[in-house]
């Protein structure tokens, strides 16, 4: 039957009461918490019936008008659209835009649509490896994941997604772009994208893969100084990043580390407790975030508990325009903590909570509904505004000059030996392996270095706070030696 027709006869019966189900259902606990009498006509058009409110309030609330467009332009696209479309398929797409157009994160969730959630959550997924978002009809990358075709095929945060497989995004849903860009492993797909600084458009090749995120990683840049990079936050990261941070400091040969790089560049967030997880680690008092919005459970608080992993470490923090949500809230209340000194860019700006809300209709089915904004413990909101690092960094490499050959006094023939080293003879066959594999792995860390400009940067504000701490401490030692009375013989 057509649903035109149905809307009709509903109309005359009880004209509100079905038309605020299909819109909003926030609309009917409304209506029935003051119910109002109607006046309806028995006969004659939708779109021509007066109704008669007792409540001037009640009528700014029910766009009547805007409910009698609907019907009749889905009466239209029954009519006229060149393919038959059902009824079914009208409704799920007029939830969907109704989401949709409200912000880039809201979004209606299909069956499918859950499982991909459960699965970016617990890191294990299909893909190319890159968040998303919305921006002038196109897609616009986020952030690439570590290690994912997207990351190796030089994707980069920020990039503009203006063609999949030569067919333009423009039109596409956020939702209909990420499903072409999804496909079987091993299959292939080509990106156009435009790049800042690019006088043309870019081609990029990739083939998709089984995502499998790694979360917590870590190296040791130089003896004392360790490096951790998280890729995304999920379900485990806090507990991932607790046993990485001891692993640092046991490699360490007195057991201690001078200082610590926390990487969240091109991270794109992920689940909530987990920033706070990773957060605790480096704080043991205080407020992490807060959340606000319009209902009561939306309205959260997250505090650190006494226990501190960390025991001071100096940290610096790495951040960039790709590190979003849940980086953020990492970045911001180590910020506000005055516990972290953070360098880089700015970063996304994302600071919205998104719920996820099943529907009583079909439990397979529900809502991802951005319901609250979250803020540092200082109460700032990170939404469209981002966190500022305290040292503006940018990407770089570290190019060295070529310096002309330059000679020593161990170069001179006839040198005296040094007066402090013994000399050891030749080194065992294992020992040479040793020190082998040693420069193996200092070249490697030179090159990342080398290659990564806020990375170096970060390391040498760690060494100056290191050998700051140090020095005011044999200050201290001096002056508390000063105060002590001599002893003297009688």
């Amino acid at each position: 039957m057509n649903l035109i027709f149905n809307l009709n006869r509903l109309f005359k019966a009880s004209s509100l009461a079905l038309a605020t189900s299909l819109a909003l259902n926030g609309w009917a606990d409304t209506v029935g918490q003051e119910p109002q009498a109607l006046e309806i006509p028995v006969s004659g058009n939708a779109s021509q019936i007066p109704v008669e409110l007792e409540s001037e309030e009640l009528k700014s609330r029910l766009p009547l008008d805007e409910l009698r467009a609907f019907t009749e332009v889905m009466e239209r696209i029954k009519k006229a659209y060149v393919d038959e479309v059902d009824d079914r398929t009208l409704l799920e797409n007029a939830i969907q835009g109704m989401l949709s157009g409200l912000d880039p994160h809201s979004a209606y969730l299909k069956p499918d649509d859950f499982k991909e959630l459960e699965e970016n959550t617990s890191g294990e997924f299909g893909g190319l490896g890159i968040e998303v978002g919305m921006e002038d009809g196109f897609i616009k990358v986020v952030s690439p994941i570590d290690d994912t075709p997207a990351s190796k095929a030089g994707v980069q945060a920020g990039d503009l997604i203006i063609k999949l497989d030569d067919v333009s995004v423009k039109g596409m849903s956020l939702g209909e772009s990420v499903d072409k860009m999804r496909g079987k492993a091993g299959t292939l797909i080509k990106l156009t994208v435009v790049r800042d600084g690019e006088e043309k458009p870019l081609e990029i090749s990739l083939e998709r893969a089984v995502i499998k995120v790694q979360s917590v990683k870590a190296k040791n840049l130089e003896p004392g100084y360790g490096y951790i990079r998280i890729s995304q936050f999920q379900a485990d990261t806090g507990k991932e990043l607790v046993d990485t941070l001891n692993g640092l400091k046991k490699e360490q040969k007195d057991g201690k580390l001078h200082g610590l790089v926390l990487d969240l560049r091109n991270n794109p967030g992920g689940v909530l407790q987990a920033a706070v997880g990773v957060t605790d680690a480096f704080i043991s008092e205080g407020l992490i975030v807060y959340t606000e919005g319009r209902i009561p459970n939306s309205e959260l608080r997250f505090n650190a508990t006494a226990d501190n992993p960390s025991k001071g470490i100096p940290l610096v923090v790495l951040i960039n325009g790709g590190s979003a949500s849940a980086s953020e809230i990492v970045a911001g209340a180590l910020q506000d903590h005055n516990r972290a000194v953070l360098m880089g860019t700015e970063s996304f700006g994302k600071g919205s909570v998104q719920t996820v809300l099943p529907l009583s209709v079909d439990s397979a089915k529900g809502l991802k509904l951005t319901t609250a904004l979250y803020y540092t413990p200082n109460g700032r909101s990170i939404q469209a505004e981002g966190i500022k690092p305290d040292i503006v960094v940018h990407r770089a490499k570290v190019t060295p000059i070529d310096a002309p050959q330059q000679y020593k006094e161990a170069d001179l023939q006839r040198h005296l030996r040094n007066g402090n080293k013994e000399d050891l003879g030749p080194l065992s066959q294992k020992q040479s392996e040793v020190s082998s594999n040693a420069g193996k792995a200092e070249k490697e860390i030179a090159n990342m270095l080398a290659q990564d400009y806020q990375l170096n940067q970060a390391l040498n504000v760690l060494k100056g706070m290191h050998i700051n701490a140090v020095t005011a401490g044999k200050s201290e030692e001096k002056k508390t030696a000063a105060l002590k009375p001599m002893k003297t013989k009688p």
